[in-house]
């Protein structure tokens, strides 16, 4: 069962927004325990403030920020920040997560995407391949690392890594980087591996 909680403006106006979705949380908390309780290094405290926080993104239609994760979570936004700040390996986390849920098949993929952005401020910007426009875009970009579950059609994201854009290295070497950096870790789950990038 879905119930909605539905947030109005303090006005009489008869429009709604659709904010939260709450569900059963206890099988999302079980099957994300499970995988925390895989990886070292991880204390029960941290254990907790991470099915918390991927509940919370599950659960919050639209923009997730710290304000909304104080607003509906039961920690305050400093908390938030401050657990933010701390290394969490996402990459170990999304690869037990695989390795126990899906059919044992899989291949892994690199597919680097267009993230649009203004600005000359933010680390990483600059002109970037863009699939959509089939053109060169000002922006951002990332690289998706996923391993395709052959046999159930599916694939399961395992890491997302920007791109910095730097003129001692060129976008080829950056993204051969990143594999070679995780080779151990992608090779546990499969020794197929393909890649989808425009270099120009």
């Amino acid at each position: 069962m879905v119930n909605t909680l539905i947030i109005s403006s303090l006005i009489d106006s008869p429009i709604y927004e659709k904010v939260m979705t709450i569900r059963d949380q206890k099988p999302y908390k079980k099957l994300i325990y499970s995988v925390l309780e895989k990886l070292p290094n991880i204390n029960q405290w941290r254990k907790v403030f991470v099915i918390e926080t991927l509940i919370l993104f599950m659960s919050i239609r639209g923009r997730v920020n710290f304000l909304q994760l104080a607003r509906y979570g039961k920690y305050k936004e400093q908390r938030y920040r401050q657990q933010f700040e701390k290394t969490f390996d996402f990459l170990a986390y999304n690869t037990e997560f695989t390795l126990s849920q899906g059919s044992g098949n899989y291949a892994i993929a690199f597919d680097p995407s267009y993230v649009s952005k203004s600005g000359k401020q933010t680390p990483g910007v600059g002109w970037y391949w863009s699939g959509c426009a089939n053109s060169a875009k000002w922006g951002l970009e990332i690289g998706g690392l996923a391993a395709i579950d052959i046999d159930n059609h599916t694939a399961f994201h395992l890491e997302a890594i920007q791109t910095l854009n730097s003129v001692e290295q060129s976008l080829s070497d950056w993204y051969g980087e990143i594999i070679s950096d995780r080779k151990d870790t992608l090779a546990s789950i499969s020794k197929y591996c393909g890649c989808r990038c425009l270099v120009f």
